[in-house]
């Protein structure tokens, strides 16, 4: 196998011709977001800056490419290592703010909140211990800027 994949995305604007362009200054945020032979995704920007509330905005996107990165490098490690997975959730979240060195707006933070439950009789410091090392192997984590902290909570099924 390659050492190197590319990975194909598309962004349209307008989403819809009726909707406000500039420089009308309400012009509309939303556009189309997809990837060859996948369904479209509603995007926006945040509420905060004159996007729509129900299409994901690119923080969103941000906070779920971690947490979906972490949680499919965490079940790889659980298939090598014979772990059980019965059950994985995440509330993961991204914090946006000015970077007072840069003068600039960034995501200065990121937090995943994974919550795994194993089978009965699984080691579960053993369970948490594959957070780190699924953290340290994310392809995701490994390519942002910012850090990003990981808060699991391991729980028998």
């Amino acid at each position: 196998m390659s050492d190197t994949h590319t990975f194909e995305a598309t962004v349209r604007w307008p989403a819809d011709p009726a909707q406000k362009l500039p420089p009308d200054p309400a012009f509309s945020r939303n556009a189309v977001l997809g990837s060859p032979g996948h369904a479209d995704v509603p995007g926006s920007s945040p509420t905060v800056f004159g996007g729509e509330a129900t299409r994901y905005n690119p923080e969103e996107l941000v906070a779920m490419a971690l947490a979906h990165c972490h949680m499919l490098t965490y079940l790889a490690l659980a298939a090598k290592k014979r772990v059980a997975v019965i059950a994985y959730e995440d509330h993961a979240s991204v914090v946006l703010g000015k970077d007072p060195a840069l003068g600039k707006m960034k995501i200065l933070s990121g937090q995943l909140r994974p919550k795994v439950t194993v089978a009965k009789g699984t080691n579960l410091d053993d369970a948490r211990a594959m957070h780190a090392k699924a953290h340290e192997h994310c392809f995701v984590a490994n390519s942002v800027n910012f850090p990003v902290d990981n808060a699991p909570e391991i729980l028998e099924g």
